[in-house]
């Protein structure tokens, strides 16, 4: 199978592959560099970073991209998005995602400067919506993702009728884990592919190892949907953490920094990202896509290049 061409704007990456931006410094600059330089389009998690950190990891992934394309993922839902918008742009960022919410200002935002905007999506309102409001492409996220979710419908049914519905490019996104799988999208109609999951296991990316361990011995039925103070799904590994959610037992937070524009309060979810991120497992949130538990190797990224092109050049 002949990979497909993914043309974002003016951007023509080598390989139709985009690692996912995790946010709370899940993928930062050593990752994103990686990616970028491999011939993909590696994406900075910018939801959690102040605009000056993310001006720095901006700065830090070109210097590590050999001139590839660098990105940034910035949720919607957080209180700062204008904030970090402005600064990607400002930084002269090759392509902005967004996800958890829509924004029509962003288009506005990113006129001048011709930056490419591509919303996170996973309906076909929502994919006709960024068209019409001038999105370079789309990512058609379905429910086997990650993290926050807005859908509860599988990738496989999304993007066929997404391709259908819109004229730009379509990036599948949600638990794609191979080559194979990136074939299967491609059959589906989807000019590349978004993986996050994948990306975590890799020696470039710069979470603690104890993160990376839950990954490497995850099993199937540890994958599990929990609620999230954002007001959307989320998908994540059972912990203690994980566990004490679902008896009703959050802790409440000890101060709130109105991170976000609306939080339910009922925890505090950016704590319990930097926890995770930061090893104590036990006290956090550890995001990941469905189908973790096929992932059983820590590689470069290089070497997640060369194994995805291969397995998708076997098909």
């Amino acid at each position: 199978m002949q990979l497909p061409v993914l043309k974002i704007g003016n951007l023509l990456p080598r390989f139709p592959i985009i690692q996912g931006g995790m946010a709370v410094r899940v993928s930062t600059a050593p990752l994103v560099g990686a990616v970028a330089k491999a011939g993909g389009i590696g994406v900075i998690g910018g939801t959690g970073l102040t605009p000056e950190e993310l001006a720095g990891e901006i700065s830090q992934s070109r210097s590590l991209a050999n001139g590839g394309i660098v990105g940034v993922n910035i949720m919607f839902a957080a209180r700062q998005f204008a904030d970090l918008v402005h600064t990607a742009i400002r930084e002269k960022i090759d392509v902005i995602f967004t996800g958890a919410g829509f924004s029509r200002e962003i288009f506005r935002w990113a006129k001048e400067s011709g930056t490419p905007i591509v919303p996170i999506v996973s309906s076909i309102k929502a994919a006709r919506l960024a068209e019409k409001s001038g999105a370079a492409a789309v990512v058609a996220e379905g429910f086997e993702a990650g993290g926050h979710l807005g859908t509860d419908r599988s990738v496989k049914e999304i993007v066929p009728e997404i391709v259908d519905t819109v004229s730009i490019p379509v990036v599948a996104a949600g638990g794609i884990t191979s080559g194979a799988d990136m074939a299967e999208m491609v059959k589906l109609g989807a000019r590349g592919v978004q993986m996050a999951t994948r990306f975590v296991l890799s020696k470039e990316c710069s979470v603690a190892d104890a993160f990376k361990k839950m990954y490497l011995n995850a099993r199937e039925e540890d994958v599990v949907i929990i609620k999230s103070p954002v007001g959307l799904p989320g998908r994540a590994l059972r912990n203690p953490f994980v566990n004490a959610l679902k008896r009703g037992e959050a802790p409440e937070p000890d101060a709130c920094t109105a991170c976000l524009k609306d939080c339910s309060q009922e925890y505090c979810i950016m704590e319990a990202l930097i926890n995770a991120r930061e090893g104590r497992v036990d006290e956090g949130v550890v995001f990941s896509g469905k189908n973790v538990f096929k992932i059983k190797e820590i590689l470069s990224v290089q070497a997640i290049f060369d194994k995805l092109l291969a397995e998708f050049a076997a098909v």
